[in-house]
């Protein structure tokens, strides 16, 4: 079982797919199963890169390839970055285990070109994904809310319920409201609307 566990190919799959999960992690955080899983397999990885003879300046690409994916995703937002550090995951992960010679990988040809593609194909869609929607436009965009008329559908002052433009919307107000008055939304704080009656 060790010795299953110290196979440079096993640990070049745990290793770029604890990094896979991770960044899934960091993208959709909450349901745990993708911390969990990526946590487990960086430990398998760590497991190998711990018993294995390793390159050290491929352990340096990969470790100095989170910079530019920082850049990438919280700073310029320049898609360059992430292919640079897409680049250095790839170098960095199947140069890590050395050979005989220290520019000769002992991953298989085969087993890191199609692990490189689809690990870079998936890193450049989710971040250029996750990108696009951050830059996108509120779908709902509560400003016009503001001088909207509407109705009370309870007693307001403290708190209460009003209806406005079709929804029902937590509402305060500083003089009391009867149930029934018509209302307009002078300000909105989160989501409760401050109102004044309608005279």
């Amino acid at each position: 079982m060790v010795d299953f566990l110290l196979n440079p190919n096993l640990a070049y799959i745990f290793l770029v797919g604890g990094f896979s999960m991770a960044l899934l992690a960091i993208f959709t955080p909450g349901t745990g199963v993708l911390e969990i899983g990526g946590i487990f397999a960086l430990l398998l990885a760590g497991w190998g890169v711990y018993n294995l003879p390793i390159n050290y300046w491929a352990l340096i690409i990969l470790v100095l390839g989170v910079v530019p994916f920082i850049f990438a995703v919280r700073q310029s937002r320049r898609m360059v970055y992430l292919g640079i550090s897409i680049f250095a995951l790839i170098v960095g992960s199947v140069f890590l285990f050395r050979g005989e010679n220290w520019w000769q990988p002992v991953v298989n040809p085969v087993l890191a070109i199609v692990v490189s593609i689809l690990a870079g194909g998936f890193f450049w869609i989710v971040v250029q994904k996750t990108l696009e929607a951050g830059d996108a436009p509120l779908a709902h965009d509560l400003g016009p809310l503001i001088g909207a008329f509407g109705e009370s559908k309870s007693d307001i002052h403290q708190e209460g319920s009003v209806q406005v433009r079709g929804e029902l919307w937590s509402a305060n107000s500083d003089n009391p409201i009867a149930e029934g008055a018509m209302i307009k939304v002078i300000k909105r704080d989160g989501f409760v609307l401050k109102v004044e009656e309608e005279k």
